[in-house]
């Protein structure tokens, strides 16, 4: 079987482009919320501007149109790109397309994220920069809000707790503290 050698991408360099000079792609199906862009200024603070926005050699963005309005949003000047000469105008209509759909595509390993996600957490690391959601951390790191609830005090309880009113609604599965998720 002959395998296909992929091609070879023309922008080897990455390049400071002006923000201001880069070109939103029109036809630009993939929308971004504010609360998405948001997200992903708040991650390019915390791990720097890591992935280059891929443009073409008129400066209209192929990939990166969220970071680019994040980018704008923090007021940068110039951010990291690579331009990619080697596509055909129909190439680059439609990787514009699959850079979005593929990564919809791919998964998650459940254990290993949670796994992860509890290091991160006893780590004290802002788990709001990760794009999940408060409930979506509450579940995969098994804080489901009720699961706990009892109106049984913990052992180490001293008696001023007022046993009837007791519930604190979630425990961390690492070292069972139990807390009211919505005060954490």
């Amino acid at each position: 079987m002959k395998l296909n050698k992929p091609k070879q991408a023309q922008g080897d360099q990455i390049e400071q482009i002006p923000t201001a000079e880069l070109i939103p792609y029109a036809r630009n199906s993939r929308t971004h919320s504010d609360e998405q862009v948001a997200q992903i200024a708040a991650s390019i603070r915390e791990f720097g501007f890591c992935n280059p926005v891929l443009i073409d050699a008129q400066n209209t963005i192929i990939a990166g149109h969220g970071r680019v309005l994040a980018a704008g949003r923090m007021k940068l000047e110039t951010v990291p790109c690579l331009r990619l000469t080697h596509l055909t105008d129909a190439q680059r209509r439609a990787y514009v397309i699959a850079d979005n759909r593929i990564a919809l595509s791919s998964g998650w390993d459940a254990e290993l994220l949670a796994n992860e996600l509890s290091d991160l957490h006893a780590d004290d690391f802002d788990m709001a920069l990760l794009g999940f959601d408060a409930k979506e951390l509450e579940t995969l790191l098994g804080f489901e809000a009720g699961s706990v609830a009892s109106s049984d005090p913990p052992e180490s309880s001293s008696s001023e707790v007022d046993v009837d009113g007791f519930s604190m609604g979630a425990k961390c599965p690492r070292c069972s503290f139990e807390f009211n998720p919505d005060k954490a």
